[in-house]
């Protein structure tokens, strides 16, 4: 027995018995080798997903499934890796797949991962699955000097939203990668899992795209297998709204080129922004989940001294503030992360942008439609208009300018299940919007 006057005697008593091992090849062991999560906590993970799990999948999603769980089971022996892509637009449920996946993946034993290119859908996930377990859940840019085929199966959600490099302008010197954040999620993985939609790109130096993950598999001689989802979860089920919007917008040419009236999708245009507010609004008290969002054609302020937020969507006496921002250290009683707007009841008090919508599905979800993209009569073309924009990056890329805004009313306008509520600030995009619905 040592007391707190006995330092120098138990130094000694440890050199006696500890100084002649194998020190540096122990620590070679521990650094090089493979993290395992515990049979305990993938229960436990396996357990908060299923259980917050709503949804069956459908014999489509099914064949998804079987394909990734054989593929997971071959890779133990298989040195060929496997790459699955599985194409769908929003509402498909692409993330259904991915969670369920996830869940039974971690049940069977394997190591998996699920990494996406969000903050807020991953800090979601992280708050919904618990501190035990978030270490599952991480980012694109998580595996920069990463083991080699370190993970089972590693399942990338909104895949589209993979940049170029996983290097940032917080990466140190030493920790930068010279290899494509692409590059990185194949080598550490034995079985890698793309969810992926091309319309839904926002950013330019976002470059995920079927055609990009193709050409890494092949180069990595990989086992391709790819699907494509058609059937709809959102969009009380059915596909043509999305078809619809897709098709209006100018994105992709679709047999829905008017929106029919007797869907049960509850499609509405409001003249005014307050009362398309609150009706948002009283969706929510009805106990459906329900969020304001907009293009971004308004500024973005910083929290002030006491963490509140500005009032930046302006719209005659309506007035709103954005979501916090991501950086945002302090915040007034009330307001959300920008990270858990999506999640947190006191969202509806903000108004969300594409960074912080895309991802997630509300019961019903108001559009507030800029003027950063309008529809031009005359030339019976969609024009973009960056000078409206206060995306800086969107607007720096000017080649790409129209078709970005595009994919960015796509993705806001899909959010709902149930309904979608629009306002337009341009009157002539509205009437053009109009012109394409039956009967208005």
């Amino acid at each position: 027995v040592f007391t707190v006057d006995d330092v120098e005697k138990l130094c000694s008593f440890l050199l006696e018995r500890i100084e002649r091992g194998f020190g540096n090849e122990v620590m070679a062991r521990v650094e090089q080798g493979k993290y395992r999560p515990s049979k305990k906590l993938m229960d436990h993970v396996s357990r908060v997903i299923k259980g917050k799990s709503e949804y069956v999948l459908l014999d489509e999603q099914l064949v998804v499934y079987d394909t990734v769980l054989q593929a997971a089971k071959k890779g133990f022996h298989d040195k060929q890796q496997t790459v699955v892509i599985i194409k769908g637009g929003p509402g498909t449920g692409k993330s259904v797949i991915a969670i369920n996946l996830m869940a039974d993946l971690l049940q069977q034993g394997y190591n998996a991962h699920y990494a996406t290119g969000s903050k807020a859908f991953t800090e979601t996930l992280r708050k919904i699955i618990g501190s035990r377990g978030s270490v599952q859940f991480k980012y694109f840019n998580s595996y920069t000097g990463a083991q080699k085929r370190e993970i089972d199966v590693l399942i990338c959600d909104e895949a589209h939203r993979i940049r170029e490099t996983s290097n940032n302008r917080f990466t140190a010197k030493a920790k930068q990668s010279n290899l494509p954040q692409v590059q990185e999620l194949l080598d550490v993985s034995k079985v890698a899992v793309f969810f992926i939609d091309d319309n839904q790109i926002v950013r330019p130096n976002e470059i995920g795209s079927v055609a990009y993950l193709q050409r890494y598999a092949k180069e990595n001689h990989c086992r391709v297998f790819e699907f494509e989802l058609e059937a709809q979860f959102r969009c009380a089920g059915s596909d043509a709204f999305v078809n619809w919007v897709s098709n209006t917008l100018g994105i992709k040419r679709t047999a829905n080129v008017l929106l029919d009236r007797d869907e049960e999708f509850d499609f509405k245009i409001f003249d005014d922004v307050n009362e398309m507010e609150q009706a948002i609004r009283k969706k929510a008290e009805e106990g459906f989940t329900a969020r304001m969002t907009a293009g971004f054609c308004w500024s973005w302020s910083d929290p002030d001294e006491n963490g509140n937020l500005a009032d930046d969507v302006v719209i005659g006496d309506f007035k709103r503030p954005w979501d916090a921002k991501p950086d945002a250290r302090k915040l007034a009683p009330g307001i959300p992360k920008a990270s858990l707007w999506a999640h947190d009841p006191n969202g509806i008090n903000q108004i969300g942008c594409i960074y912080t919508a895309q991802g997630f599905e509300f019961d019903y979800v108001g559009v507030i439609f800029g003027n950063d993209l309008m529809y031009n009569f005359t030339t019976q073309q969609w024009e973009g208009r960056p000078e409206n924009s206060a995306d800086k990056m969107v607007k720096r890329s000017k080649e790409d300018f129209v078709d970005l805004v595009k994919n960015v009313y796509r993705v806001l306008l899909t959010r709902g299940m149930k309904g979608c509520y629009v306002y337009f600030i341009d009157k002539e995009t509205e009437k053009f919007v109009r012109s394409r619905i039956e009967n208005s």
